[in-house]
C-alpha cells in the first residue's frame, strides 16, 4: 500500500513539475532553494573537491533538461561501499534525546542528525576488487580516540563547520559483518556497493539523491534488501522507489520535500553566529545531512567546509 501511495505521489509531482516554471532569481538565502545555475555551481565545486563525483549526461536526448547544460544533467559516484546493515549498528542513546528535544521544541521529530559507524577492520579483505581500487578507504578507526557525541544541526553550526578529520560520531556496531572464510582461512567482508546520483528537482528547487545497490556478486539488490541499508525511520517514507528522471530506471530516492527547510535553518543559524554559507558549498552540506538516512553507505569523503 505504501508503495502504491508513493507511486501516486510521484506521478502527481511529475505532473506538477511540468507546470512549475524554472527558478530564475536566487532565493538561496531566503528559502534555501537553488536555481539550476546555482545547482551547477555547487556541482562543479563538489566535483573539484571530491573527484569521486562526476557530471553525467542523460541516457537519451529526450530526457535532457534544457535548463541544465547538456553535459551536466546530474552528478554520479559509483562503487560506494556499504559494509554493514543498519540493524547491525548501535545508536547512542543521546541520539534519541536530541530528536525528542527537537520534537518538544515544536520542530519535526525526524530532524536530520549525522550518524556514522565503524567500517570493518583494515585487516579484513573486501570482496570487490574494483571497490578497493576506486573507492576511498574510511579512516574511522584512526579517529577512535577522539570521538565525541553525535552532532545535531546546532552542534554543526557551533563548531564552525566540519573539521578536516570529520568530528561526526562514529558508532561501533554491535554485530560483526557477514563474512565467509577463504581457502587460506582469511575473513572476507561481504560488501555491498551503491551507485549514487544527485539530480536537480525542478518542483522543489533543491538537489535530490538517488541510489541503486549491488550485492557482493554485482547483482542488483531488491527493494527489501536495499531497505536493510536505510534508516528504519526513513525506509518507505523518506526513501521511496521512483523513476529516475534521466535514466528511465527505478531507483531508491530520498524525498526532497524538507531539504530547503533544513538548509534555510542552517543559513539562518550561521548568520546569527556571524558566518555565511556560500551557494557553492550547498552539495557538501547536503551530503552531510542526508547521511542520517543512509548511515552505512560510506560515500562521505567530502573535504573540510570552511565557513
Amino acid at each position: 500500500m505504501d508503495n502504491l501511495v508513493n507511486q501516486l505521489k510521484s506521478t502527481a509531482l511529475s505532473v506538477g513539475e511540468m507546470f512549475t516554471p524554472v527558478l530564475k532569481e536566487s532565493k538561496f538565502k531566503e528559502t534555501g532553494v537553488l536555481t539550476p545555475e546555482e545547482f551547477v555551481v555547487a556541482g562543479d565545486h563538489l566535483v573539484h573537491h571530491c573527484p569521486t563525483w562526476q557530471w553525467s549526461r542523460a541516457i537519451d536526448a529526450k530526457h535532457t533538461k534544457e535548463y541544465l547544460p547538456e553535459n551536466k544533467q546530474f552528478l554520479i559516484t559509483k562503487h560506494v561501499p556499504c559494509y554493514r546493515r543498519c540493524s547491525q549498528m548501535h545508536y547512542d542513546s543521546n541520539l534519541e534525546k536530541i530528536i525528542k528535544e527537537d520534537g518538544d521544541n515544536g520542530d519535526a521529530q525526524d530532524e536530520w542528525v549525522d550518524t556514522h559507524h565503524f567500517a570493518p577492520e583494515t585487516t579484513q579483505k573486501v570482496e570487490h576488487a574494483d571497490v578497493v581500487e576506486k573507492a576511498p578507504v574510511s579512516n574511522a578507526d584512526d579517529d577512535d580516540d577522539d570521538e565525541g557525541p553525535p552532532m545535531d544541526m546546532d552542534s554543526f553550526i557551533a563548531s564552525g563547520g566540519l573539521e578536516e578529520e570529520d568530528p561526526n560520531r562514529y558508532i561501533a556496531p554491535i554485530a560483526k559483518p557477514e563474512t565467509q572464510n577463504s581457502t587460506s582461512g582469511d575473513n572476507i567482508v561481504r560488501t555491498r556497493t551503491y551507485d549514487l546520483h544527485i539530480t536537480y528537482d525542478k518542483y522543489y528547487q533543491v538537489p535530490r539523491l538517488w541510489l541503486i545497490g549491488y550485492d557482493e556478486n554485482k547483482q542488483l539488490l531488491k527493494e527489501e534488501q536495499m531497505n536493510e541499508d536505510f534508516s528504519e525511520d526513513h525506509a518507505n517514507k523518506t526513501i521511496t522507489i521512483e523513476n529516475h528522471p534521466f535514466l528511465n530506471i527505478h531507483m531508491a530516492s530520498i524525498h526532497p520535500c524538507r531539504h530547503a527547510e533544513v538548509m534555510k535553518r542552517l543559513i539562518e543559524q550561521l548568520a546569527d553566529n556571524g558566518k555565511e554559507l556560500g551557494v557553492h558549498q550547498y552539495l557538501l552540506v547536503f551530503l552531510k545531512f542526508v547521511q542520517a538516512v543512509i548511515p552505512t553507505i560510506e560515500y562521505d569523503y567530502t573535504r573540510s567546509i570552511q565557513l
